[in-house]
């Protein structure tokens, strides 16, 4: 890598450089360019991470555990039911602890507070798998996947359509910021994303040649997109929300019409899965040649692996 991240969180991608971002991706494409060839390096061996889940996960679980096992690092996996997170015991001293032990920590939970929190204490790199407020390891895995497709990432077109507000969309919209993507969310207003996020990123976006949208109606939102993306209506823990969701968000299904109202023919679909296939995507487009969901899936795999290379130091091991 150009760039020296070696030490570093990865709590939100504000705190990252678009060259960061860029070498980060470039590194995944690398490392996943050796295990399709089947090597296994072994960078990792001797190294352990802490692996903290609040909420339960199948891609980040096994990007973390494959990623790390495979290289020769040692996995540690502690739910509520393992660990005291700031219940029993001083969440400060849980970390202090943690960060005797291990060389790295994964935080996916509620509260981003809880992963900073840990960041600060622990004196080792912590990784968010996912808070409320940011979700940057999947951003990650986005941006590779559309770099794959179309070689590269500056001017492309890439809209969110649906709950503008949640975590995945939110980092969506820095990185692609970071990135000098053209970066369009079609929502409601009642979902659309924050302004104080918007305004960060337009900032962002002027630096970099980006742009950041906000539009009510999807058609109009998807014109001349390289990459449609959705996410579930009701995201983890809003469960009791689903019928409202569901009200708000039936126009913003993605469909084969609102694929074709692109005016593209190369135009990719993305989920950052799970779905609910006949609620935000139909089923129909979730499983097209535009379908590009198991390759990002994959790619959570790629991108952490390189995340962790390259803060533990070990990128040109």
């Amino acid at each position: 890598m150009a760039t020296d991240i070696a030490g570093r969180s990865l709590l939100t991608l504000k705190d990252y450089t678009r060259a960061e971002i860029e070498d980060l991706i470039d590194l995944a494409i690398a490392v996943k360019t050796e295990s399709e060839r089947g090597e296994r390096r072994q960078r990792f061996t001797g190294f352990s991470l802490a692996l903290l889940f609040e909420k339960r996960s199948t891609r980040t679980r096994c990007a973390f555990e494959t990623a790390f096992g495979e290289e020769g690092g040692h996995v540690v996996f502690l739910s509520n039911q393992d660990i005291h997170l700031g219940v029993k015991e001083d969440l400060a001293d849980t970390a202090r602890v943690l960060g005797r032990m291990f060389d790295c920590i994964q935080f996916r939970g509620f509260k981003q507070q809880t992963a900073e929190d840990l960041a600060r204490f622990s004196g080792v790199p912590v990784y968010n798998g996912l808070t409320d407020t940011f979700h940057p390891t999947q951003a990650l895995a986005d941006y590779m996947s559309v770099q794959e497709v179309f070689g590269d990432l500056a001017g492309r077109r890439v809209v969110f359509v649906g709950d503008g507000r949640n975590n995945v969309a939110r980092s969506l919209l820095i990185a692609g910021a970071k990135l000098g993507v053209n970066c369009v969310i079609a929502a409601p207003p009642e979902l659309s994303p924050d302004e104080e996020t918007v305004a960060y990123c337009r900032e962002v976006a002027g630096g970099s040649g980006g742009s950041v949208s906000v539009l009510s109606a999807p058609e109009e939102a998807v014109k001349g997109a390289d990459a449609v993306y959705t996410d579930v209506w009701a995201s983890m823990g809003e469960e009791a929300e689903s019928k409202r969701r569901a009200e708000l968000l039936a126009p913003y299904q993605v469909t084969a019409d609102l694929m074709a109202a692109t005016g593209r023919d190369d135009a990719i679909f993305l989920h950052c899965l799970p779905a609910k296939k006949g609620e935000e995507v139909t089923e129909e487009v979730f499983e097209s040649a535009a379908s590009r969901v198991f390759d990002q899936a994959e790619n959570r795999k790629h991108t952490i692996k390189a995340l962790m290379l390259a803060t533990l130091g070990r990128a040109t091991a």
